[in-house]
């Protein structure tokens, strides 16, 4: 990094005046936006002021959501809230034939309008005291970004949401290359056509046309310690650009508020339960269960007679804050039987929290690879039931690399029911067997090498470090 451009204060490397900034252009589902708010985050703490960039309903949901920090109050976090045209809010569809959330489509189509704002509020951060703007958008939004590159001193860096493990596979599968070492896992009833829907790859294609136009480098929420073969192998797949494992994103400790008037009763719960005794159930912001399967899983959960906090609550509408939400029903004198042994929370949870809580010893996911990074990072194993999209390599990634989970429903069977029966022992063998004491182990050694590997170095670890040195490298040598 230039001399003359950075400062060590207090063991941080951090950029000394405000002559770089970045744009965060998050794709507008919760995950997403999640991801690239906490990366804002660390940004910041170099002294790097950060536009985070959306529109106005979903700036106010992910600040409502976010736990960890607090974004209001983060210096050098701008927010910037860009009008969009009505577009479809239909709920989700619990009995739809794929788990993918097709009716947050209409939205995702209206997120072509953020090309003009984006690429005025980048000439106009040029036009002030920065002498580079440093464009960071997720990979389903390229279309956004089509005018930046031609831009004098802005840079885009394409931020993959999705595992290193996830996106080789895809390569692999998509070129039909031959299997490389340490890839043979790669299942043949896993295939990207078998994850989403025609409709998600009418769009994905569209995208797609611009994929390796726009890119100066990748970023991925992740650790070396996690997936660096897979890192290395997906570096050789982008053509000699550079690539970054900067994870993870979310905060590393416990921030939680001890004032019980305050904190989230989960978590008030949570504090009266022992070590490792309670499963945390959540599917994730675009998942949608049927009757049938809810009923499946709450006699499986009963019948385990497992401590657990259940987030019982559909996918999220393209606008969160319009219209109704379903209210799911449970067997006849359900929450009275599990009183003082199970919570159902039907409302936005704070995961990041339950997932640090010492008294959480286990995570019941549809591994979402943000789900799957905060409860790596937290040390706590996962019973994996992948839904959709990346999920079913994710879950492969957890169970056969990683051996930091078990598997609930093979992909094989995502069109069958899961009964209560399979529910009950995925369950108690992960909270209550030798094979889930292990798995608990391997995770909580796991999280403890990638806590480490943000503390190497200076600054965010090694990787992040390098990143900041890239974007802030002197103008002379930004071709």
């Amino acid at each position: 990094m230039a001399e003359n451009n950075t400062t060590k204060s207090n063991g941080q490397i951090s950029v000394q005046d405000a002559q770089v900034a970045v744009v965060m252009v998050p794709l507008p589902a919760q995950g997403h936006l999640n991801q690239l708010l906490h990366l804002s985050r660390l940004i910041t703490s170099y002294n790097i002021p950060v536009h985070y960039v959306g529109a106005t309903t979903h700036i106010r949901q992910v600040k409502l959501r976010v736990h960890g920090f607090d974004p209001v109050t983060t210096k050098n976090l701008h927010f910037h809230e860009f009008p969009t045209p009505p577009f479809e809010n239909p709920p989700p569809n619990p009995n739809a034939s794929h788990k993918f959330p097709n009716h947050v489509l209409p939205l995702l189509y209206t997120t072509i309008h953020f090309r003009e704002p984006v690429f005025s509020l980048v000439n106009q951060l040029l036009r002030t005291n920065h002498r580079r703007v440093i464009v960071i958008y997720d990979s389903l939004m390229d279309w956004v970004l089509e005018d930046i590159p031609a831009i004098p001193n802005a840079e885009c860096y394409h931020f993959n949401a999705f595992s290193a493990f996830y996106m080789f596979s895809s390569y692999w599968e998509t070129k039909g290359k031959p299997l490389q070492p340490e890839t043979e896992i790669f299942e043949d009833t896993i295939s990207k056509e078998n994850c989403a829907t025609p409709e998600v790859w009418e769009l994905l294609n569209k995208l797609g046309a611009l994929e390796g136009k726009i890119s100066s480098g990748e970023l991925y929420n992740s650790s070396r310690v996690i997936e660096g073969s897979y890192l290395d192998l997906v570096a050789k797949e982008i053509n000699g650009l550079n690539l970054w494992a900067i994870g993870p994103f979310n905060p590393l400790l416990s921030e939680q508020n001890k004032d019980s008037n305050k904190q989230h009763q989960t978590l008030y719960w949570l504090d009266k339960q022992e070590t490792n005794s309670v499963i945390y159930v959540s599917f994730g912001s675009t998942t949608t269960l049927s009757n049938k399967e809810i009923e499946e899983l709450a006699i499986g959960l009963e019948k385990s007679m497992q401590k657990f906090i259940w987030v019982l609550r559909d996918a999220d509408k393209g606008d969160i804050f319009a219209g109704e939400e379903r209210r799911a029903q449970l067997p006849e004198g359900y929450e009275e039987r599990i009183k003082g042994r199970g919570i159902i929370e039907r409302d936005w949870a704070p995961q990041l929290e339950i997932l640090a809580h010492p008294s959480t010893g286990g995570f019941m996911s549809h591994c979402g690879w943000n789900s799957c990074m905060e409860s790596i990072s937290m040390g706590v194993p996962i019973a994996a039931w992948p839904m959709h999209s990346d999920q079913p390599r994710n879950s492969q990634l957890v169970t056969k690399v990683l051996k930091t989970g078990l598997t609930v429903r093979h992909w094989e069977h995502r069109d069958e029911l899961v009964a209560s029966e399979i529910v009950e022992n995925a369950v108690r063998t992960l909270m209550a067997s030798p094979e889930g004491d292990e798995m608990r182990k391997r995770a909580s050694e796991l999280s403890i090498a990638v806590k480490q590997s943000v503390m190497d170095g200076e600054g965010y670890g090694v990787e992040m470090n390098s990143f900041i040195a890239h974007i802030t490298r002197e103008l002379s040598h930004l071709n």
